[in-house]
């Protein structure tokens, strides 16, 4: 199960990687902050499916989740990461650029202003993937199981974020896989809730 869920994530980041550096022409003279903070966003995305795939698998075999402790905890640190340095790393960029602070530096500067709503669904879910790393400690409380279901739709929103905003989803194979991506991702969750009332 361990071997599984790696090598689901380790070919989710591996497309990711060559979706993004197709994205730039295979050139690393072009890397700079705005072309790097997609990839993070990507990576983010991508192991955050992962978590949902693989915690569906182990409970279609019926393995215990303390096999896969270690596999989350590593992988959730990268996500953490990735999430909060992904708009980070725009807004740096832009701020020194002379672009001011967010959200007028992005808005204003970055992103047309006809998908504006696409930015406001990767901020909701930046918020709402933050409260779920209060899990370790809130967990067991009856109201958690709406954390739970903001995260589904934090996955939502991302997923169409990027579909409006993302280059590396715009066209091309990558975009196919982003579609398997959202359709793979809905039909974990429904079982993972299935089993759950099961």
């Amino acid at each position: 199960m361990k071997r599984l869920a790696w090598g689901i994530s380790d070919t989710a980041l591996i497309l990711a990687v060559v979706a993004w550096f197709s994205g730039i022409g295979w050139d690393v003279s072009k890397i700079d902050s705005y072309s790097f903070f997609p990839l993070l966003g990507l990576v983010a995305f991508s192991l955050m499916w992962a978590h949902y795939i693989a915690g569906a698998l182990r409970r279609f075999y019926g393995v215990d989740k303390a096999v896969l402790k270690n596999y989350f905890r590593a992988t959730s640190l990268i996500v953490i990461i990735c999430i909060l340095m992904h708009p980070a790393l725009l807004m740096i960029q832009l701020y020194a650029d002379g672009f001011g602070l967010p959200p007028q530096s992005y808005l204003q500067n970055y992103v047309a202003s006809s998908l504006a709503w696409a930015t406001s669904l990767g901020t909701i879910s930046l918020i709402i993937f933050l409260l779920f790393e209060l899990h370790r400690k809130f967990s067991d409380r009856s109201w958690w199981k709406y954390i739970d279901y903001a995260q589904i739709a934090g996955m939502v929103f991302i997923f169409i974020h990027a579909l409006a905003l993302g280059g590396e989803v715009q066209s091309g194979w990558y975009r196919y896989v982003w579609f398997g991506y959202g359709v793979s991702l809905l039909i974990a969750v429904y079982y993972i809730y299935k089993s759950k009332k099961g």
